[in-house]
């Protein structure tokens, strides 16, 4: 056995049954002494484990145990994700609280913008005080008791009411009013201190009140339920309610690395002493944690959870359990700042910090036995309801001195063909002294404004962006003009995002920290694996700054090369296997005019299409043919249907592909994108009867040897680097990948040692006929043979490189980054 304590409990066994020795272990005394996370007992072909603070469990076959590392995650600090519909209170509560905002919308049918408003408001008041009679803020179920009995059941008189009670909650001195309105304690702290109007109730309405009062709100989440609440509002997203999950783990991602990690260092490395631990209290009274794209709170939230767990673990260190004083806890809500567009999120965002602050209170009170009333709630957050491109962020978060000044979150993505005109306006405003601004996502607008906050400062930030920042194109627009004035202290590489937010779940994301220029260790997150290195550049790679810029020729005098044939033609002109042949069949002369015709897809997984070729020909040659004059009427009516006026010029040639650069020759086509799980992209080599897509790139003629130089690692290095991406797949370019790929100057001994290398490659791939690229470049199930060929490849293109191997991919880009410098300065000197 292995008993490590907080950590593990380990049996191998051959004989007991798993099931029931698990059980047991769970029970023995000398191992729940040690509190291990988790207990695991194995005979080597079944494997069961227990999280035992979770009470996730895991029942594999032994070999598949690599393929569940995530469960053991939380030994590398990453607490894992739990599904949403392990709590079903919230998803519950989020379905009612929609039923009833449609219901009142069809009760109050003109709306306008302040009546939304109002209604924003009165949402956030009623969650609160559904959440207040199940905690203990208020009595048990007194708000619901005194609603269905006070009221009338047709709800005629229920407007009336809650204009009367929210005034009263508002009210320390209510003698006037009814006793049972007396009995409710004093709220105040901003929530129902305004006047706001109360829309009309029906009897139905009324109905869903009193039954979302019986559910038992005190198993709300503020963090998961905020966002939830936002697709109460969004018709879209009402479908996907029970398809949320938590965020913790990945906001964990942003706020350890920028300033909780170095909380808990400090009180570490305070011990028992108590002027360190006071010293670290009067520390967290100096943050100011600033989101500046909050959405319903939850970064927020999370980080006013984790201070106050970490203020709980200073006091017991300093007082033990039982604390003889009043106990005033030094984190306030007025220490955190938001702004938000969206108002009912916004009010949203308001209420859950007030939520999350009782909830810490009960909290404190479970530890130490005493703990600050809730009422009257104090301030609550400093969120403001507007447009952050918009706003200035200094008059929302003053930098006061002294203030330790943290700005973090998850802003909006929208790629620059996906923002409105309203969002592009905002991009101009922000960036508009940027050339090429109008190319960026909309989320180097927070960037920006981040940097300028910051600069000058001790305070740092850390946003989740899309990994399209720190990839292709954008990284030379954008990063120029932030890393002049700070340096990346942190960052996460891409990885699978999961997110609460309004359209943002399920993306690629990267994260990136920013400070002031430093000699503080700088670290790099690979997944599980952390890094400290000396700089991290703008492609989130340990090294200098260095910038990729789009270029229109090839830097290495390669024969140039062409996005693919694009038809423009709603099908048209595009067959099926079945429709050639039947085209075929019916018009044995059409075969003249098919050619194949491949993309990405079709290289790859081996599928085919065709399409009709018609360069060149008269049309008295197909005239007579009906099928193909009724696509090429088809392609027409597509073309003078289009609000493009280029695509209607095309409609006088709709014969002929929207985009044309075919030539009847040998050409390599490098797909436009491929698995980033593939050590190469799939390269090959097409006949001149064969059409590239626009899915794909074409050289044209090439010499044998170019295909060794694309199919090469030290190419695949270069791409992986500098290329855009899709999701997580690489997006091949010609002018950022291709164009600017550094080669040497090589004579004809080296070409004709590349090429013997190229034919070595295409004779293994010829042993496997049978399989598609895909199967072949698949990285579990390459031929052995065919990846020795490209190892043996790789090694002749590193040779015209220099005569000592490269020993890591970080070396070889290293390499290339300086290859490229050197070639640009040059380039520049000669024109």
């Amino acid at each position: 056995d292995i008993l490590w304590k907080r950590k593990l409990f380990f049996r191998a066994e051959k004989i007991a049954d798993l099931h029931s020795l698990i059980d047991t272990v769970k029970r023995e005394p000398v191992v729940n002494k040690q509190h291990p996370r988790f207990i695991i007992v194995t005979d080597f072909e079944t494997l069961l484990a227990v999280d035992t603070k979770t009470n996730d469990t895991l029942d594999i076959p032994f070999a598949n145990l690599a393929k569940h590392y995530d469960f053991f995650l939380p030994w590398a600090g990453m607490e894992k994700a739990q599904h949403q519909s392990e709590n079903p209170a919230d998803i519950k509560a989020a379905e009612r609280m929609g039923q009833l905002y449609d219901i009142i919308r069809a009760d109050n049918p003109d709306q306008s913008g302040e009546d939304q408003h109002a209604l924003n408001i009165f949402l956030s008041r009623l969650l609160f005080c559904f959440f207040a009679e199940d905690t203990g803020i208020f009595k048990d179920d007194q708000f619901t008791n005194a609603l269905d009995s006070k009221t009338a059941r047709d709800g005629s008189d229920l407007q009336a009411y809650f204009q009367r009670f929210f005034r009263v909650l508002n009210l320390q001195n209510r003698e006037e009013y009814p006793q049972f309105l007396q009995d409710f304690p004093y709220v105040n702290g901003g929530l129902f201190a305004e006047d706001s109007p109360v829309p009309q109730f029906s009897a139905k309405a009324r109905k869903i009140i009193i039954e979302s009062g019986e559910l038992n709100w005190k198993k709300i989440n503020p963090d998961i339920f905020g966002s939830m609440m936002q697709a109460v509002v969004n018709d879209e997203q009402r479908g996907s309610l029970g398809m949320h999950y938590t965020s913790v783990t990945n906001i964990m991602k942003v706020i350890k690395p920028l300033f909780l990690d170095d909380l808990y260092d400090e009180f570490e490395q305070a011990g028992e002493s108590k002027p360190k631990l006071t010293a670290l209290l009067n520390r967290l009274q100096r943050l100011r944690i600033f989101d500046p794209a909050c959405g319903s709170g939850n970064f927020l939230i999370i980080v006013f959870k984790e201070l106050c767990k970490l203020e709980i673990e200073i006091f017991k260190r300093l007082y033990g359990t039982q604390l003889s004083f009043r106990f005033t806890s030094s984190i306030k809500l007025t220490q955190f700042y938001g702004i938000e567009i969206d108002d009912f999120a916004h009010e949203t965002a308001k209420l859950s910090l007030w939520l999350a602050e009782h909830q810490m209170n009960l909290a404190f009170k479970e530890v130490f036995g005493i703990a600050r009333p809730t009422l009257p709630l104090q301030e609550g957050g400093n969120i403001i309801c507007g447009n952050a491109t918009r706003l200035d962020w200094e008059r929302v978060c003053p930098k006061n001195k002294g203030d330790e000044i943290y700005i973090l979150g998850n802003p909006p993505y929208l790629g620059a063909r996906n923002q409105d005109k309203s969002q592009k306006a905002d991009v101009k405003k922000v960036l508009g002294h940027i050339k090429k601004h109008n190319s960026l996502d909309y989320i180097a607008c927070w960037f920006a404004q981040a940097t300028d906050y910051i600069v000058k400062t001790t305070a740092m930030l850390a946003f989740v962006s899309t990994n399209s920042i720190s990839q292709g194109a954008q990284v030379a627009i954008l990063w120029p003009q932030i890393l002049k004035h700070l340096e990346i202290g942190f960052a996460h590489k891409s990885f699978k995002w999961t997110n609460h937010a309004a359209g943002n779940a399920g993306v690629t994301c990267i994260i990136v920290g920013l400070r002031n220029i430093s000699n503080v260790p700088k670290h790099l997150y690979d997944g599980t694996i952390k890094t400290t290195v000396k700089h991290i550049n703008a492609y989130l790679l340990p090294m200098k700054d260095i910038y990729i810029e789009s270029q229109r020729n090839t830097l290495s005098n390669f024969p140039s090369i062409s996005f693919g044939n694009m038809p423009n033609d709603n099908g048209g002109l595009i067959l099926s296997t079945d429709e050639k042949e039947k085209l075929i069949t019916q018009y044995p002369e059409s075969i003249k005019f098919v050619k194949k015709f491949v993309g990405s897809r079709e290289f790859i997984r081996g599928t085919e299409r065709w399409c009709l070729w018609l360069n060149d020909v008269g049309k008295s040659d197909f005239i007579s043919i009906l099928t193909i004059e009724t696509r090429i009427d088809m392609v027409k009516k597509h073309r003078l249907n289009s609000k493009r006026k280029a695509t209607q010029c095309l409609a006088n040639t709709p014969h002929l592909f929207g985009h044309s650069v075919h030539q009847d020759k040998n050409s390599i086509i490098i797909p436009s994108v491929s698995s980033e799980r593939r050590k190469y992209i799939p390269i090959g080599f097409l006949d001149g009867d064969t059409v590239i897509s626009n899915l794909a790139f074409a050289i044209y003629d090439p010499e044998p040897y170019i295909f060794a130089v694309v199919s090469s690692r030290m190419h695949m290095t270069w791409v992986r680097a500098v290329a855009g991406r899709l999701e997580t797949r690489i997006r091949y370019s010609s002018t950022l990948c291709y164009n600017t790929f550094p080669f040497p100057k090589i004579n004809e001994a080296q070409k004709e040692t590349l090429e013997e290398h190229v034919f070595a490659v295409l004779d293994a791939r010829e042993q496997h006929s049978e399989k598609t690229m895909a199967q072949l470049y698949d990285p579990d199930k390459m031929p052995a043979n065919l990846r020795q060929a490209h190892h043996e490849m790789d090694m002749a293109v590193e040779q015209c490189y220099r005569k000592e191997p490269f020993t890591s991919d970080e070396e070889r880009l290293e390499y290339l980054f300086t290859l490229y410098e050197k070639m640009i300065a040059l380039e520049k000197k000669q024109s």
